[in-house]
């Protein structure tokens, strides 16, 4: 399950993809892939969960994209952390709660161990990681607006709107 940012937020980040990009750095491609927010992953999402996802109470969201963190040693994952917020944590708990009950899921999307951020690049080889670093640095933290979570399903290559919109 994925946050879904306003266009503002969007746009903004799919900038430092193309800046990245420009630097001869991988960054998320492909007319499926959206900037977003993952709150819930598992193996497999039952329909009964899909149905529960879907009477989820939905309210836009602002959220704060901070400065950069990196992930992983040997094959780095370039992010932009979300500013935490009671709002933010009540609706990935939220969310979790209802996906629980699937198999699959990463310790590091309970509650508790979850780090919410928007993904710019993914697989830096070590020696790009400062040019990497350096592309997006001068960046500043920006505010959005979280609009709508929608489901995707890597294997099937699909997306299917969960609530909100966008």
């Amino acid at each position: 399950m994925e946050l879904l940012l306003d266009e503002h937020g969007e746009a903004e980040v799919r900038r430092q993809w193309a800046v990245l990009a420009e630097a001869g750095i991988g960054s998320p491609r492909g007319a499926t892939h959206r900037p977003h927010v993952t709150v819930a992953v598992a193996r497999e999402i039952w329909p009964r969960i899909d149905h529960a996802l879907a009477r989820i109470e939905f309210r836009p969201l602002p959220i704060r994209l901070g400065g950069l963190l990196v992930f992983g040693a040997r094959r780095p994952i370039l992010v932009r952390p979300v500013v935490v917020t009671e709002e933010l944590l009540a609706l990935q708990r939220r969310v979790h709660h209802l996906v629980r009950p699937c198999p699959g899921i990463p310790a590091t999307m309970a509650p508790d161990a979850w780090t919410p951020h928007v993904t710019l690049a993914r697989r830096v080889p070590p020696e790009r990681l400062g040019a990497a670093i350096g592309a997006v640095a001068t960046d500043h933290d920006f505010s959005t607006v979280v609009v709508g979570i929608r489901r995707w399903d890597g294997d099937a290559r699909q997306e299917r709107l969960v609530v909100g919109g966008r």
